[in-house]
């Protein structure tokens, strides 16, 4: 799979009916990676020149749109998830002793030097969500290039240290991935959706390690199609109970998604309890943070061409 500046390859084949044995550490079957997305205060708003509040993945989102000029309504319902959520989350995790990774949009840890600080005390590592919430697949290379930095130096500033990794809020650019190799540091980006093994490519000529993210997996099902916290449960459960078995013969990953504004909420959330406490109860399970995945896919799954 490569990534063309302008026509990138799709690959449908992958792994096809013999994925590789992914070798966890202690010989799990199933390696669970929790991610919390940091993005309150970096979304589209008036204060950063944009038409219109943001109400994506939250209680306002498709009631107030259209709407021009600020909605406060959905403001504050992003301000909850950074007030309330991000420390509700942290709490679940940390009382279960559980590693996570931030996805963290940089201006929004800017923004709340308190979170910020609890996230470098936790030891939770940080893949970069962007400089701000935008479009990426919008800007042309050169702005594209300039956002990247601006949310490296950022983040290096606010957590301590460079992310390793990368995640677009939006769709990423067909120049993402090279610009991302062109800017060096990063040993891998989450900006694919279509498989639940990590996978090597090429930016240009060069090797690049692909974690691929999930949309199901993730509370944004609290978006539309999940209405109580037992729902999303299930839901969980049932892809997790699939994996594992799975996992005896072919071990694999599952990546959850977790957004403070969501799952943060109390009777959400109460779902988020059940599930790990449900999955703690299995042997041969491995929670890492993502940047435990690449190091373990790069030793292990040496790149050997595309």
């Amino acid at each position: 799979m490569s990534n063309d500046r302008t026509t990138p390859a799709r690959n449908f084949e992958g792994y096809g009916a013999n994925p590789p044995s992914a070798n966890w550490p202690n010989g799990a079957r199933i390696a669970i990676n929790l991610v919390l997305n940091y993005e309150e205060g970096s979304e589209p708003s008036i204060e950063h020149g944009e038409t219109q509040s943001e109400t994506w993945f939250t209680e306002s989102h498709g009631l107030h749109s259209g709407v021009v000029g600020r909605d406060l309504a959905a403001e504050g319902l992003f301000e909850y998830g950074s007030r309330v959520g991000f420390w509700r989350l942290m709490r679940i995790i940390q009382e279960r002793d559980l590693p996570a990774t931030i996805y963290g949009c940089a201006l929004a840890l800017e923004r709340n030097p308190s979170a910020a600080a609890a996230i470098r005390a936790s030891g939770f590592d940080v893949c970069s969500h962007g400089w701000r919430w935008i479009q990426h697949y919008r800007l042309a290379p050169e702005e594209e290039r300039q956002h990247i930095r601006m949310a490296v130096e950022s983040l290096t500033r606010t957590t301590g240290r460079p992310p390793e990794g990368w995640y677009c809020r939006y769709s990423p650019s067909v120049n993402t991935r090279r610009l991302l190799v062109e800017h060096g540091g990063f040993l891998y980006d989450s900006d694919y959706y279509g498989d639940e093994l990590p996978f090597w490519t090429t930016a240009g000529e060069t090797p690049h390690l692909v974690i691929p993210y999930s949309l199901t997996t993730n509370d944004g099902q609290y978006a539309g199609t999940t209405g109580t916290s037992q729902q999303w449960f299930d839901f969980m459960k049932d892809a997790f109970d699939m994996l594992y078995r799975e996992g005896a013969k072919t071990p694999k990953m599952m990546s959850v998604g977790l957004h403070l504004r969501l799952i943060g909420h109390p009777a959400r959330a109460a779902g988020l309890e059940r599930f790990l406490d449900y999955v703690k109860s299995h042997e041969d399970v491995w929670f890492a943070r993502r940047i435990d995945i690449a190091r373990h896919w790069i030793k292990e799954h040496p790149y050997q061409g595309v």
